[in-house]
């Protein structure tokens, strides 16, 4: 999957669990070259994670809507 985000940009993992919310986070560090592209992510617990998107994943760009 290859998503292209920007610092401050949200990340957006969908649950695969029935009921579960999805986890936000905001990238805070852009890594690696187009083709490998991963994000250094502080996600809403405060923990931050190096994130490699998949395919239940998306971008939000800070002032566009995102319906949930």
């Amino acid at each position: 999957m290859n998503i292209h985000a920007r610092v401050g940009d949200q990340i957006v993992v969908d649950s695969d669990q029935l009921g579960h919310p999805p986890r936000k986070g905001e990238v805070i560090e852009v890594l690696g070259e187009v083709e490998t592209r991963h994000y250094r992510v502080r996600w809403d617990d405060g923990h931050e994670s190096i994130f490699f998107p998949g395919s239940s994943s998306h971008v939000v760009h800070p002032g566009t809507r995102h319906l949930s």
